[in-house]
C-alpha cells in the first residue's frame, strides 16, 4: 500500500489543487487516526464544512486513473446503500495524488469484535452482485496463490505496477526459509488444479479487515473508509480477509465458523482455498519483505491453523 503523506509534509500546490478542484478555500486541521497508511488529514472548506483529505505520493503513471477508478467505485456503491463517505474531489499535482472525502463524526475501531465482525459480514453483503469496474481481486489471489501467470491460463488481465511486485515478491518466499518454504509448497499443493475463475460479480473492498478503516459509534459500524484499492472479484475476498483477523482473538472464534461458513456458501471449497492461500501468502510476505523476522514464526502457525481449519469443512 501506498503510504500517506503527514500534514507537515503536504506540499502547499496540493492545498492548492484540492481547492481549485471543489471551489473551495482548504484548512489544514490535523492528521486523522485512521486508516493503516497514514496520511489522512481533516481539513475544513470555506463555509465551514469539515473533510478528510488523503494524498499520497504519485507511485507510477496510470495513479491518478487509479484513484479514479476508486472514486467510481465509491459513487456506484453509495448509490446502493453501502456506509462509504462521499468523495468531493480527486486530483493531482506533479508529485502526490489525492482525494477528498466526506468528514464522519465516528472513531475508527481499535479492534474487531464478534459484533463489528456479524455487522461487517451483512455490509460485505451489499457488494454481492456489484462490480462495476475491471479490477478483479479474485483473478490476482487465483495468480497469486497458483503462483501461475495469467497467460498460462489463457487470461487477459491486467494488473496494477503494485499488484505485479507484490505478486513477485510473494513468489520469492520460499528462499527465506525451510518453515516458509513448507508453509508456501503446502498452499500450492492445496490450490493445484483449481482453474481460474471466469467472473468476478462482487464489488471488493479489499481492506475491510483493517480496524482503523471501520468508523464506529456508539459500538454500531457507521462507515467503512479506505476504499483506494476497491475493484471487483467475490465478496469472499473481504470474508477471508476478516477470518485472518480472527485468529488473534478467541473470542472470535464463534463468529471465523460463521464466517467460514458464509465463504464456502459464496465461492465453494477450492475458491476458499484459493483466498485463504493467497491470504496467508499476502500476510506472510509483509514481514519477509520488511525484515520482521520476529513476526514470521506467529504468521506460519496461523496460516497452518486456517488450512487445518478449511480442511476439516471439505
Amino acid at each position: 500500500m501506498n503510504q500517506g503523506t503527514h500534514p507537515e509534509e503536504l506540499p502547499a500546490e496540493v492545498l492548492d489543487d484540492v481547492a481549485g478542484v471543489v471551489g473551495a478555500e482548504v484548512t489544514l486541521l490535523g492528521r486523522l487516526p485512521a486508516g493503516v497508511n497514514g496520511g489522512a488529514v481533516r481539513v475544513r472548506l470555506a463555509g465551514g464544512a469539515d473533510a478528510v483529505l488523503k494524498a499520497v505520493p504519485r507511485a507510477h503513471p496510470d495513479h491518478l486513473d487509479e484513484t479514479l477508478r476508486a472514486q467510481r467505485v465509491v459513487e456506484h456503491m453509495r448509490r446502493r446503500g453501502y456506509p462509504t463517505p462521499a468523495w468531493l474531489g480527486v486530483g493531482a499535482t506533479a508529485t502526490h495524488v489525492w482525494h477528498l472525502m466526506d468528514f464522519v463524526d465516528a472513531a475508527p475501531a481499535p479492534e474487531l469484535t464478534p459484533s463489528l465482525v456479524e455487522q461487517l459480514m451483512e455490509i460485505i453483503e451489499l457488494q454481492a452482485g456489484q462490480a462495476c469496474e475491471p479490477y478483479d481481486h479474485w483473478s490476482y489471489a487465483w495468480r497469486v496463490a497458483t503462483g501461475q501467470e495469467s497467460a498460462v491460463a489463457g487470461l487477459d488481465v491486467d494488473e496494477t505496477p503494485e499488484q505485479s511486485r507484490l505478486r513477485q515478491s510473494v513468489a520469492g518466499l520460499s528462499g527465506y526459509s525451510c518453515v516458509v518454504s513448507a508453509l508456501v509448497e503446502r498452499l500450492r499443493l492445496v490450490c493445484a488444479g483449481v482453474l481460474p475463475p471466469r467472473e468476478a460479480p462482487d464489488m471488493v473492498h479489499a481492506d475491510l479487515a483493517t480496524p482503523g478503516n471501520i468508523l464506529v459509534r456508539d459500538g454500531t459500524v457507521v462507515a467503512v473508509v479506505d476504499i483506494g484499492n476497491a475493484g471487483s472479484g467475490t465478496r469472499a475476498t473481504d470474508l477471508t480477509a476478516l477470518v485472518w483477523y480472527t485468529f488473534q482473538d478467541r473470542l472470535l472464534d464463534g463468529v471465523r465458523r460463521r464466517l467460514w461458513a458464509r465463504i464456502l456458501d459464496v465461492v465453494g471449497w477450492e475458491g476458499a482455498a484459493v483466498l485463504a492461500a493467497a491470504q496467508i501468502l499476502f500476510m506472510l510476505e509483509v514481514p519477509v519483505r520488511h525484515g520482521r523476522h520476529d513476526v514470521v514464526p506467529g504468521v506460519v502457525t496461523r496460516g497452518h491453523r486456517a488450512l487445518d481449519e478449511l480442511n476439516a469443512l471439505r
